[in-house]
């Protein structure tokens, strides 16, 4: 059930009159999470919830699947035209004036831009001015509760364990003289998870050598993989939760090489993709102890300023950072003011990954990936342990 004294009170904050939430052909998955509904069961036609700043919440719902809504609280209304649904919806939402729904405007923030434009266009012609849900989604889908951020630190102890163990597992296999792909270390990584108790999802880590990870979301597979050598670059970046209700997941990516000399070229681009990450968690942490509010977007620039500056931007192709909750990409703010200008505030209680990266495709990549939590009292903390030199690997 949601809670809709809580709900109503985010409401008020915002100063918005009432969130409006919607679905249609199971199109909108956070509506179904925010209002504790079975997401897998079809809809087939269109339902409305309305929850107001202040009085009951009300629902819309066609004749023809006319208990869809019943787990919820308040009174219903019932459709059979399209002039009813729109009587309704009149009736249902009265005299306010602001709407919030999944929407954001010029898809800003895409995550939440959900509901389709024509539906947009029915409630605005109906004389509501619709605004953007992306902080209540946040505030609902994306700060997390001490349980949760608990099993994001437990989750962490024992992927950083195994990322050891992978960059072991290569020196070793090499020093034996024997071969060793990116697809076995995938393999490695994915059967060490299962045995700490750990759910990747299906979504399996990324191990690529040289220029495979120059292709941001390489996946290795029996087709692709190639034996690691000595004199190799090694990116290896993994993810994944606790194998629980609820859990978190951890997120991380480090570098190495396979030998004691690195490539000059790599070594700096590593220098400036760590120095990055750092200007980014610096600029949090500057920003929260000033007392000062900062938003997704901001975070990007300051991040992406220092690969500039080093005459690498046009290759650090992707966003600086990404929600994490019990999915691995959240629905919380984004650190992003390249693919989409994440104008979300960075708030106490969300969890969000920093992970600037130089792609040189055809050569080499270097990626630095940190979990960072903002407290509930402010503090800015990093998830485990931070890289800050290359993984070197011992080989003869």
């Amino acid at each position: 059930m949601p809670d809709i004294a809580r709900i109503q009170k985010e409401l008020q904050a915002a100063g918005i009159d009432g969130w409006l939430l919607f679905d249609f052909h199971n199109r909108d998955r956070i509506a179904y999470q925010v209002l504790g509904l079975d997401f897998g069961k079809f809809t087939s036609r269109r339902w409305f919830y309305w929850i107001p700043a202040h009085g009951e919440p009300a629902k819309l719902c066609s004749k023809v699947e006319s208990t869809k809504l019943d787990p919820l609280p308040g009174g219903k209304r019932l459709y059979r035209s399209w002039k009813d649904l729109h009587a309704g919806l009149q009736a249902m939402m009265g005299g306010a004036r602001t709407v919030a729904m999944q929407y954001s405007p010029s898809c800003n923030i895409p995550y939440v831009s959900i509901v389709d434009g024509g539906t947009i266009d029915m409630i605005r012609a109906l004389g509501y001015e619709v605004v953007s849900s992306a902080g209540l989604v946040q505030t609902f889908q994306a700060v997390l509760d001490d349980a949760a951020y608990r099993s994001h630190l437990a989750a962490g102890e024992r992927i950083q364990r195994i990322k050891d163990e992978a960059f072991a597992l290569v020196g070793s296999e090499l020093r034996a003289g024997r071969t060793l792909t990116q697809y076995d270390v995938q393999q490695f990584i994915i059967r060490r998870f299962g045995e700490e108790g750990l759910d990747c999802k299906g979504e399996y880590p990324i191990v690529g050598t040289n220029e495979h990870p120059a292709d941001p979301h390489f996946e290795p597979t029996p087709a692709n993989a190639r034996p690691i050598r000595k004199g190799d670059t090694l990116l290896i970046d993994l993810w994944a939760k606790l194998a629980e209700p609820g859990a978190i997941f951890y997120d991380i990516t480090w570098c190495g090489f396979v030998g004691s000399d690195p490539p000059r070229k790599y070594v700096e681009i590593f220098n400036v993709v760590r120095d990055a990450r750092n200007a980014a968690l610096e600029f949090i942490r500057a920003r929260y102890a000033a007392g000062q509010k900062l938003f997704g977007w901001e975070v990007d620039d300051a991040c992406r300023e220092v690969v500039e500056r080093a005459g690498y931007g046009e290759f650090f192709v992707h966003r600086t950072g990404h929600s994490i909750g019990e999915e691995v990409h959240g629905n919380g703010v984004n650190i992003d003011n390249l693919e989409t200008k994440d104008e979300r505030e960075l708030v106490p209680g969300i969890c969000f990954s920093i992970e600037p990266g130089i792609y040189l495709v055809g050569e080499m990549a270097v990626r630095s990936e940190i979990d960072v939590f903002i407290t509930p009292d402010g503090k800015v903390e990093v998830a485990g342990a931070m890289q800050h030199d290359l993984v070197l690997i011992d080989v003869p």
